[in-house]
């Protein structure tokens, strides 16, 4: 049975580096940044790496790739310059998916800032229905990502997600990525059988199995429900080895890519042991 794991890959030296870097480590899958994740301004893509990018991708096939956008992207921001340039940058990241021919552009909904909840959800769709409307036809689907909650920001709870996906027009072009370290500390237990059979059924109740893409598979430095996002290695955190094993062996989920975000070094040793430990937990 082929297991979808893998890891965040840096592009340090084009994108297609992150394919030789998810290459060289066992990954079946990837998730990268198609830009630096801490500027606005994007560098145009190469037409040489990417014409790399995407012969490698077909020679290693590597499926699905999920790109992550921007840390600065705010989909709610209060400051009204800040949400302009938001949603520009936003639309730009679609673009870049698109080019590489990425499955999926996953993103924290935002925060708020002060305005509430209720309004920042509204403002988050209709920065997506904007989003989606300069980028038609476009095959790249939008990711909703859960967050831990931490400050004022939108999704720690999987009605938010509901509302964000009940006022986008397009639904087809979203998706869910559930970060285990951020439900976690968003007060969703998934240590035990019966709390993550209890999470799930809630997040299909409420949100929709059908909408789940994606796993980012972390640990969690803080306490379940104290809402704060720091990531740990598998089985160093709060989580534990158990709430991971639930998850490796849930046959609904076999064929959804599950991605790492935890620290790691430029040789990467750190993702070949949490790779090791998750497949371990296999039965």
């Amino acid at each position: 049975m082929k297991i979808l794991l893998g890891a965040h890959m840096s592009i340090a030296g084009g994108v297609d580096k992150a394919i030789e870097r998810a290459i060289k480590i066992g990954c079946t899958t990837f998730q990268l940044f198609t830009k630096n994740s801490n500027q606005w301004k994007a560098t145009p893509l190469n037409e040489n790496i990417v014409q790399n990018y995407k012969r490698l991708l077909k020679l290693t096939k590597l499926k699905p790739v999920i790109a992550h956008d921007s840390y600065l992207i705010n989909l709610c921001a209060k400051d009204k310059s800040i949400l302009k340039k938001s949603r520009e940058a936003f639309i730009e990241e679609l673009r870049r998916c698109e080019i590489l021919g990425i499955d999926y552009l996953n993103f924290h909904p935002g925060s708020h800032m002060g305005l509430g909840e209720e309004e920042g959800i509204k403002l988050i769709a209709e920065s997506i229905n904007i989003a989606h409307e300069k980028t038609k036809d476009f095959k790249v689907r939008s990711m909703i990502e859960t967050t831990a909650g931490q400050g004022t920001s939108i999704g720690y709870r999987f009605e938010h997600i509901r509302k964000i996906i009940d006022l986008v027009e397009d639904k087809k072009r979203l998706a869910v990525c559930v970060d285990t370290c951020h439900i976690f500390a968003a007060g969703y237990d998934i240590r035990t059988e019966g709390g993550y059979i209890k999470t799930f059924i809630e997040f299909d109740q409420i949100i929709g199995l059908k909408y789940l893409k994606a796993f980012h598979v972390n640990d969690s430095k803080k306490g379940l429900g104290e809402r704060v996002d720091r990531h740990e290695h598998i089985g160093k955190g709060k989580i534990g080895l158990n709430g991971f094993k639930f998850l490796m062996n849930d046959e609904r989920f076999i064929d959804i890519p599950k991605i790492l975000e935890t620290p790691k070094g430029d040789d990467m040793k750190e993702d070949v042991i949490n790779m090791r430990i998750l497949k371990g937990l296999v039965r």
